[in-house]
C-alpha cells in the first residue's frame, strides 16, 4: 500500500472548541480591531467581539436555542456573522450556514433537512427568508428583536464532545441531487486552522479583505476562523467588488490575498489594478477550483508576488494541501498539510498507485468530516471503514509529494468556486412540462472555471430556451443558471441508464 505522508511535522491536537481556539488568539490583544465592515468602516475590537459572542450565547440559551439546537444563518459577510457563528458554538449548539442567494425553495430544503429552529438573516433578505422559513421564527440582524437576544455574558463554553458534537453544518452539492449537510466537529475546525497556520506560514498581524463568503467552508475557515485565531484581522465584504477589494488590500497593507480563479483573472488583466499600491503583497493564494499554471504565473508577474494554490473540500474542513511559499510549483495544489496522509487509487482495480501515476485521491487526517447529515449511504460511499475520504478527484502526486489535480471523477461543475450538481439541474429541467429528457455538463471557461450548459429533449409542444431560463431564474440560485441550451433528439446513455457526458462534451468540442 503506497502512502504519501505530509512532509510537515505533525501538530498537536488541542482540546479546545473552535470558539475557545479563536478566543485564544484574541485575549492578549483586547483593544485591537479584528473585524471591520468594509463598505462602512465600522469596527469591532477583540474585546467587543468576545463580549458580544458571550452575550448572544447567553440569550440563545435563555431562548431555548442553545445546546442541542440548530440555528440557521443566512447573511452576507459582516462582523455580526462572526459573532452569531461563535455564539452558537459557545452555547453548545449547531449552526447551519445558508447561501444568501438561495431561493425560498432552497432555503426551505436546508432548514428542514438540518432541523433548524430559527433563521437569522438581514433585512434585505427577509422576504425570501420568511417565504422559505414558513412557520419558523426569523430574526433580522440590526433589529430590536435581534438586540433582545443579547443577555448577560456566558463566561464559559458549554461543554461539548470535541470529536462527536457537530458544531457546523455547511451544505455541499453532490452528484445525486440536492445539497447534503456536511457534519463538522469542533476538532475538525480547530485542527484545520492549526494545519493552515503551520503549512501556510500565517503570521500575526495579517489583515485580509474578506469577500470569500463565510457561509462557504473556504471563507469560514481561512478568513473568519484563521485570521481571528491566528492573530490577524478581517475586513468584511458583502460581495466581491474589485475597487473595494484593492483599496482594502492597499490601505491595510495586506500580506496575502485569499481568492478564487475568477478573481485571479481580474488581477492579471484589469487595468484598475495598476491604480493601487500593492507593494506589501507577498502572495496570492487561490482555492475552491483549479488555477491553471498560465494564469497563476500571470498574476504573480502582474503583482510581483508569489502565486500559490491549495486544495480542499467542504468534507475536509476544508484544507488538505497548501503550496509552500518557499517552493511553489505552478499548477500544483501543493503539499499535504500536517497530520494528513494521501493515497492515489486506480479507479478500475482499486489498487494503490505509486508517485507519478493518475488515480483517485484519497485523504486521511483529523480534518475529515464526521459524515453527511441524514445520509448514511452517502457517508459510506465517501468515507471508508478505516477512515479514508474518497475525494472523487483524479490526481497525481509527484516524487516530491506535490499534488496536481488532473480531472474530476465526480460530475460536479465548479462555477466561480460554487459547486453545481448536474443532477439537481437535470431534475429541474425534466420536471418542466414538455421536457422529456435532459443532461447538464460543465463547459470550460477562463473566467468562471466551468459554466453549466444543458442538452434538452422536448415534446411537441415544449418550452423554448427563454421559458427554460425564466423557470431557472425563479427556482434556482444565480450560479445554477444555464449558460447554453442545446435542443437534441436524444441523450446518450449507457446500458445501465447513466448519461454519457463524455459524448456530450465531444459534441461541444467538435468544430
Amino acid at each position: 500500500m503506497t502512502h504519501f505522508p505530509s512532509p510537515h511535522a505533525d501538530i498537536a491536537l488541542t482540546d479546545q472548541s473552535i470558539t475557545q481556539r479563536v478566543f485564544a488568539g484574541l485575549v492578549d490583544r483586547p483593544d485591537e480591531v479584528v473585524l471591520t465592515d468594509g463598505p462602512t468602516g465600522r469596527t469591532m475590537t477583540a474585546a467587543d467581539f468576545m463580549d458580544q459572542v458571550k452575550r448572544l450565547a447567553s440569550g440563545l440559551t435563555a431562548a431555548g436555542l442553545g445546546a442541542g439546537h440548530t440555528v440557521a444563518l443566512m447573511a452576507p459577510n459582516l462582523p455580526e456573522y462572526c459573532v452569531i457563528f461563535h455564539a452558537v458554538a459557545w452555547a453548545g449548539g449547531t449552526i447551519t450556514t445558508l447561501n444568501p442567494t438561495y431561493t425560498a425553495s432552497e432555503v426551505r430544503h436546508q432548514l428542514a433537512d438540518s432541523k433548524a429552529e430559527i433563521l437569522i438573516t438581514i433585512p434585505d433578505f427577509l422576504a425570501t427568508a420568511l417565504e422559505g422559513a414558513g412557520d419558523m421564527d426569523v430574526i433580522a440582524i440590526g433589529t430590536p428583536a435581534f438586540a433582545a437576544l443579547m443577555g448577560d455574558p456566558m463566561d464559559a463554553q458549554v461543554p461539548v464532545d470535541l470529536d462527536m458534537h457537530t458544531v457546523v453544518l455547511p451544505y455541499s452539492s453532490g452528484t445525486t441531487g440536492l445539497p447534503k449537510g456536511v457534519r463538522l466537529s469542533h476538532r475538525n475546525l480547530v485542527v484545520n486552522v492549526d494545519q493552515i497556520i503551520a503549512a501556510g506560514d500565517f503570521q500575526r498581524g495579517e489583515v485580509a479583505a474578506g469577500f470569500l463568503p463565510f457561509f462557504h467552508i473556504y471563507g469560514m475557515t481561512v478568513l473568519m476562523n484563521l485570521h481571528l485565531a491566528g492573530g490577524g484581522a478581517v475586513v468584511t465584504m458583502p460581495r466581491f467588488d474589485l475597487p473595494l477589494f484593492l483599496r482594502i488590500c492597499q490601505d491595510h497593507k495586506s500580506r496575502r490575498m485569499w481568492i478564487v480563479p475568477p478573481v485571479a483573472l481580474a488581477l492579471a488583466k484589469h487595468p484598475l489594478v495598476d491604480a493601487y499600491d500593492l507593494s506589501s503583497l507577498e502572495q496570492v493564494f487561490s482555492g475552491a477550483a483549479p488555477l491553471g499554471a498560465e494564469l497563476s504565473n500571470a498574476v504573480a508577474m502582474r503583482l510581483r508576488c508569489i502565486s500559490l494554490q491549495g486544495y480542499g473540500m467542504t468534507e475536509l474542513s476544508p484544507v488538505s494541501h497548501i503550496s509552500p511559499v518557499t517552493a511553489a510549483r505552478a499548477g500544483a495544489s501543493g503539499l499535504a498539510t500536517p497530520n494528513t496522509t494521501c493515497r492515489i487509487i486506480d479507479i478500475t482495480t482499486g489498487a494503490d498507485l505509486p508517485a507519478g501515476q493518475e488515480g483517485e485521491l484519497w485523504i486521511k487526517g483529523p480534518q475529515v468530516m464526521q459524515g453527511y447529515l441524514n445520509n448514511a449511504r452517502a457517508t459510506a460511499e465517501t468515507i471508508t471503514d478505516d477512515g479514508w475520504l474518497r475525494t472523487g478527484d483524479i490526481a497525481v502526486i509527484d516524487a516530491d509529494g506535490y499534488m496536481f489535480i488532473v480531472d474530476r471523477l465526480k460530475e460536479l461543475i465548479k462555477y466561480k468556486g460554487f459547486q453545481v450538481a448536474p443532477a439537481e439541474l437535470e431534475a429541474t429541467l425534466v420536471a418542466m412540462d414538455g421536457i422529456t429528457d435532459a443532461a447538464v455538463i460543465g463547459l470550460p471557461d477562463d473566467a468562471a472555471g466551468e459554466m453549466p450548459i444543458a442538452f434538452v429533449v422536448t415534446g411537441d409542444p415544449g418550452p423554448d430556451a427563454d421559458a427554460i431560463n425564466a423557470h431557472f431564474a425563479k427556482c434556482l440560485s444565480h450560479y445554477k443558471q444555464l449558460h447554453q441550451i442545446h435542443f437534441v433528439d436524444t441523450i446518450p446513455k449507457s446500458a445501465s441508464g447513466k448519461i454519457l457526458r463524455r459524448l456530450l462534451r465531444d459534441q461541444i468540442s467538435r468544430p
